[in-house]
């Protein structure tokens, strides 16, 4: 991670903390009768953001799952590890690998008294180890009151390839790279999705 990314602080709008980079817009053409399951345009939300990451990876490769839990001080940090992401992925025993960092609030602008924190699990794994098509879908599903949905951010980093992958909500998601040359091929493929209002700035990277 610091090879790659050196001084990034991860966290969101992501997109905005690193200088290669493209934001994708996922949902298109909402509107509000569209607050039922499998509608065209969550349909739409999954299969952009299924598309990018199969893109992006191969089954055989390592990535690591990076997961930020807020903790207020209320009584409700999500501290089970296995819990988060048990639902995806295939074998149980993979989640004994996972880590876990206290650290401060993420957002310490946020925070004047400095009494939140953040908990950061990471799990190093295999593409094949994780249902990636529920859990992509659960994430899509956190703005629109869908279930099942995850509420903590969740960023899938490749380090051989060198890029992170993160999708905030159904909207859209952020693809972070070490060089332009490890996504070019995303950005060619793809570049109907890029976000038309952060695209002059992305077509100065590749082109």
């Amino acid at each position: 991670m610091s090879e790659n990314f050196p001084n990034l602080i991860l966290r969101p709008p992501l997109f905005y903390n690193w200088h290669i980079g493209i934001r994708f817009q996922l949902g298109i053409e909402w509107t509000r009768d569209y607050d039922y399951e499998s509608n065209p345009y969550l349909n739409g939300v999954y299969k952009r953001a299924v598309s990018l990451f199969k893109s992006l990876h191969s089954q055989d490769e390592e990535i690591f799952i990076v997961v930020d839990v807020n903790d207020f001080g209320d009584g409700k940090p999500y501290k089970n590890r296995r819990r988060i992401i048990s639902p995806y992925v295939y074998r149980r025993t993979v989640l004994y690998k996972m880590k876990h960092t206290e650290m401060p609030y993420i957002f310490p602008e946020d925070d004047e008294d400095g009494k939140y924190k953040t908990h950061r699990f990471t799990l190093e794994c295999k593409v094949s180890e994780i249902k990636y098509i529920p859990l992509l879908k659960a994430i899509c599903n956190q703005d629109l009151g869908i279930q099942p949905s995850v509420f903590h951010r969740i960023y899938l980093i490749n380090i051989k390839r060198g890029t992170i992958f993160h999708v905030y909500d159904g909207r859209g998601c952020d693809l972070l790279a070490a060089s332009p040359k490890s996504i070019s091929d995303i950005y060619k493929i793809y570049n109907d999705w890029i976000l038309d209002y952060d695209r002059a700035e992305i077509d100065k990277v590749f082109n």
